[in-house]
């Protein structure tokens, strides 16, 4: 059988596994499903009002003809981008596939479908919400990503590492127990699906079409057939009329991250810090 005749089955039969499983295992969320997904992050990551952990994985791919350094990535090999929201049962919530591997974190998330429905409110996200236990201001509800992405109202990322004190020592560490769900959820994606354990030998729209048809398959897996911590440990300990946060979207951002900062610390929203 040709090449060419494979590469067309290939293509034909992870687009029809996409086809057949997105609406029923990628739906968009609807509001009560962005609470139920911020009830379990409250109850195994202690992070409330969080409603999906976000970071990206690059998947590797042979150099594209005539691309130049498109797709060449920090890590120094070629790549395209699978950009994730992921929830607590390591299932992804949004995804987007497909951005060139030198592209940073932030730009790809603000140019997909999922940073602008975010940014401008079309995700149908609950509204802000006061802490639990606490008598504040209520919180918006919020996505967790690494230093790579840029803080906003809408998602939060770690205070710089320099000149850290307690406080935000411990916000960040809250933050990385949030992460490491998506983090995870890459781990048992790249570990059952093993054609992403070196370079894809497709040319890029194709590439596309098979990590849709793998994403697909693993939100299957993981909601019909896999156990909440089945291929992944993450270590979770017990937990132990206002005014809503407004204002341009940096300076939001910042007014946020302090706001659950300051929760981390109080007596209701502590947990033991390692």
């Amino acid at each position: 059988m040709g090449t060419s005749t494979i590469a067309g089955v290939v293509r034909a039969t992870c687009s029809a596994i996409w086809l057949s499983l997105k609406s029923s295992v990628l739906p968009q969320p609807t509001r009560q499903q962005w609470l139920d997904i911020a009830q379990g992050f409250l109850e195994r990551a202690q992070f409330p009002n969080c409603i999906g952990a976000l970071d990206e994985k690059h998947i590797r791919v042979k150099k594209p003809p005539n691309s130049g350094s498109q797709y060449y990535n920090y890590k120094q090999f070629f790549s395209v981008v699978l950009l994730a929201l992921a929830d607590t049962n390591y299932r992804f919530i949004i995804v987007d596939i497909g951005s060139y591997g030198s592209t940073a974190d932030a730009r790809i998330f603000r140019a997909s479908r999922m940073g602008r429905w975010l940014q401008s409110e079309q995700l149908d996200v609950p509204q802000p919400a006061s802490l639990p236990g606490s008598t504040g201001p209520p919180a918006p509800y919020v996505v967790v990503g690494d230093e790579g992405f840029a803080l906003s109202s809408h998602l939060m990322r770690p205070f710089p590492r320099r000149g850290l004190d307690g406080k935000r020592r411990n916000f960040n560490y809250r933050l990385s127990r949030a992460r490491r769900f998506v983090e995870c959820a890459f781990g048992i994606f790249s570990n059952k699906w093993r054609v992403f354990q070196s370079a894809i030998q497709l040319a890029p729209q194709n590439v596309n079409v098979v990590i849709k048809a793998c994403v697909v398959q693993h939100n299957y897996i993981r909601t019909y057939e896999a156990t909440p911590d089945e291929d992944a440990q993450v270590y979770s300990p017990p937990s132990g009329g206002e005014a809503v946060l407004l204002g341009r979207t940096g300076y939001a951002g910042l007014r946020v991250r302090e706001l659950f900062a300051d929760y981390f610390i109080s007596p209701i929203g502590s947990i033991p810090f390692h």
